[in-house]
């Protein structure tokens, strides 16, 4: 990692981050300071940083209002800004595609804009469309769920590369990390291990907002930065879980249903790695985990664990698509009582290591995606020796270390 920029990063996003926040009202009791997200405190402006420019955006249905309306219809509606582009990550602009899918080229039906499909495109290619386009200046408003294997942070950085080599000015209004940024957890990308579930060596759960991963892009990893605004929040404290927004949750993809999905994530994505189910198609996924031939051993082994803020209910779904589709299977649903002390990406260690032992028929991804989903084959390795939960996680903690010193440079809220 390099952080011989960070001067250049100041110059380039810190002194353009702005608030819609007076100084006097900025310095006042933090728990009094309402709340406000990065969109609201541009509109707040005028769009002043958006004046005289053409302006696409790279948004998906989370890109929403507190009162549900989207920002590109309001926007649109607005004649303070020229809004004369959409750009649609992975399930796309409106949201109609399921993992793994787009919704390619067309014609906004509500507003006629342009929307162009920027899923699985990086580098020139991606270039081409935003020259296509004909903007000047690309805006990025997407909920992200606070993992690294969650793909959009990582439009975030294929967008700032391929704006930067178009040529483009970039924006970035921020929303809650609705897992709190509290801290750094996980193992560390390798970047042989380098794919669109992680691009660049960031902890598993990084804990950081979209613009302050946008600050650690541009700093860190990004051939030359593009030039780069942070639109911040106003109230909002890393310690603060989603809820503390009072900002309604629209699922930033169709397997992300509530805030409770986002807590657990990080750690059980993992099994995406595995032949269990990790829950899709049914109504809590990553919440319910299972297999045909699991039975209540499973439960009764992680429970015996101890493990601080979550217990553990053998558990029993028929998922209607994805892994055992129509089939019963059995397995256990993850029940977090206390969010404080919950660490999700060592229960998600903890799960695999106790699924291994009491089910027969655990397998590995035969592709290994379990060293893309985490970064490295630390993890895969460790636990096929025979590794417990601690020696797991042991695994990865010096690089752990480091990363929080460079990931500390970059913050932006206390």
């Amino acid at each position: 990692m390099r952080l011989s920029r960070r001067a250049l990063l100041a110059a380039t996003t810190a002194a353009a981050s702005i608030t819609a926040a007076p100084p006097a009202r900025a310095a006042a009791a933090k728990h009094h300071t309402p709340f406000r997200t990065g969109f609201e405190n541009l509109a707040a402006t005028g769009y002043a940083p958006l004046e005289g420019q053409r302006v696409g955006i790279v948004t998906n249905p989370t890109g929403v209002t507190r009162d549900v309306r989207h920002i590109v219809d309001v926007m649109h509606a607005d004649d303070r800004v020229n809004l004369t582009a959409v750009f649609g990550p992975e399930h796309g602009f409106r949201g109609t595609a399921q993992a793994g899918g787009s919704e390619g080229r067309y014609d906004d039906p509500a507003t006629g804009l342009p929307v162009y499909d920027t899923y699985l495109k990086s580098g020139q290619a991606l270039a081409d469309i935003f020259t296509t386009a004909g903007v000047d200046t690309i805006v990025f408003d997407i909920q992200d769920a606070g993992a690294r294997f969650y793909t959009y942070i990582w439009t975030l950085y294929d967008c700032m590369e391929a704006a930067q080599l178009a040529g483009k000015r970039f924006v970035v209004l921020d929303r809650p990390n609705p897992v709190t940024g509290r801290s750094a957890q996980g193992p560390v990308l390798h970047k042989e291990f380098a794919t669109f579930v992680g691009r660049q060596p960031i902890s598993q759960a990084h804990g950081m907002t979209v613009c302050e991963l946008a600050r650690l892009f541009n700093g860190e990893f990004l051939t030359a930065p593009v030039p780069l605004q942070t639109v911040r929040m106003t109230g909002w404290q890393r310690s603060e879980f989603y809820d503390a927004s009072a900002l309604p949750w629209v699922p930033p993809s169709p397997n992300m249903p509530t805030p409770d999905t986002a807590l657990v994530y990080s750690g059980t994505c993992m099994f995406e790695g595995t032949n269990l189910s990790e829950g899709r198609g049914t109504t809590r996924p990553f919440e319910l985990l299972g297999a045909e031939g699991v039975d209540g051993r499973w439960a009764a082994a992680v429970n015996e664990l101890g493990l601080p803020g979550v217990h553990f209910r053998e558990a029993y779904f028929a998922p209607t698509f994805s892994k055992f589709q129509g089939k019963t299977v059995g397995g256990v649903q993850i029940h977090v009582h206390d969010r404080a002390a919950y660490d999700p990406v060592r229960t998600g260690i903890a799960l695999l290591v106790t699924a291994k032992k009491v089910w027969s028929g655990f397998a590995w991804r035969s592709d290994n995606w379990i060293d893309k989903l985490t970064g490295s084959t630390q993890v895969r390795t460790a636990i096929d020796a025979g590794a417990g939960t601690d020696d797991v996680v042991a695994g990865w903690q010096r690089e752990l270390a480091a990363f929080r010193r460079v990931r500390k440079e970059y913050l932006l809220y206390k």
